[in-house]
């Protein structure tokens, strides 16, 4: 493995190369090592509470629900939660279930001077298979990385 400097430049030059407005994204397992290597580094899952019930937690993540379940509608003190729980001047990693929340919080908190926001592709579940499951295909569970159930 990289050491976590070069998966961190990797990381800020993709995000470059996508044209996303916070400082990097990282891939599942990159994530994982920067999180192992950096002690200050936080981890902030955006899915909802019955995701999390549901499919799986990270072990040590924050969870802050980005949008609410059933409906979806945005969490209006997500950026409070996020102030409240998370420090801002440390590296804060993103994940959701495929990336695209996560992409969403990392921006809104990068707005929010959050300076060193990333974001997870894939997410936890990462994309569909050609049989429409989430979890085999990409992401953070088929990575092999730790989560647990419930």
């Amino acid at each position: 493995m990289e050491t976590t400097e070069t998966i961190l430049s990797k990381a800020q030059q993709r995000a470059k190369e996508m044209g996303l407005p916070y400082k990097g994204a990282l891939l599942p397992i990159e994530a994982y090592h920067v999180l192992q290597k950096l002690a200050h580094a936080q981890l902030v899952d955006v899915r909802t509470r019955a995701e999390l019930d549901w499919v799986g937690r990270i072990p040590g993540a924050k969870e802050i629900e980005l949008r609410s379940y059933p409906s979806m509608q945005p969490n209006p003190g997500f950026l409070g939660e996020l102030t409240e729980h998370v420090d801002k001047n440390l590296p804060v990693l993103f994940i959701c279930r495929s990336g695209a929340r996560s992409g969403h919080a990392a921006a809104i908190a990068t707005e929010a001077d959050f300076r060193d926001s990333y974001n997870i592709l894939e997410g936890f579940e990462g994309d569909k298979d050609e049989k429409g499951h989430r979890g085999k295909a990409s992401g953070w569970k088929a990575a092999g990385l730790p989560w647990e159930q419930g």
